[in-house]
């Protein structure tokens, strides 16, 4: 997939559409190293926080990628195109401790530009984090009861804020609103 680096300021997307129709690929390593997860995420968000952008994240504590979130500073987070939607089941219900799901899912793996996690060959839109603040949910202060259906484990997210280092996506990702 060719992509381009897009400055944050000029990135064009449905950032709703992106998390709840789309997703992303959440990955966090060191592709250097081989040693990288990922997951598909739904949940996030996208916006300026401390005068920097930013993508919100947020991760259950039985996840596999948790861990790398832990370990690594960086984060990726790649979008691809719809006809990828099998790999995305794939990769959101599979632990990569299980095995190798992205090769299962047929992906590839790449470099990022600026940070150690990697992204994919096959993703029109890649944002480069930095992990810049974490915190736990707490279930106290959930304002609205229904939010507690969410957790019938109590196993309650960890929200990661990132800052987004670098953008790089293809050419529709600057001309239009997608």
């Amino acid at each position: 997939m060719e992509r381009e680096p897009i400055n944050f300021l000029d990135l064009r997307t449905r950032s709703f559409y992106l998390w709840d129709r789309q997703w992303f690929l959440l990955t966090s390593g060191d592709f250097a190293k081989g040693h990288f997860n990922t997951m598909t995420v739904s949940w996030g968000s996208l916006g300026i926080m401390w005068d920097r952008p930013f993508a919100q994240v947020v991760v259950r504590p039985v996840r596999y990628t948790r861990e790398f979130l832990e370990r690594y500073d960086t984060f990726t987070l790649s979008v691809l195109p719809k006809t990828f939607r099998k790999a995305l089941n794939l990769l959101g219900q599979k632990s990569g401790r299980d095995g190798d799901k992205i090769a299962e899912a047929g992906l590839t793996p790449i470099a990022a530009r600026k940070v150690a996690a990697p992204t994919f060959a096959e993703a029109e839109l890649v944002l480069e984090c930095r992990k810049m603040y974490w915190q736990d949910y707490d279930p106290t202060h959930f304002l609205d009861s229904a939010i507690h259906q969410n957790y019938p484990e109590q196993d309650y997210h960890r929200v990661y804020f990132g800052e987004i280092l670098a953008i790089e996506g293809t050419r529709h990702y600057t001309t239009s609103i997608r």
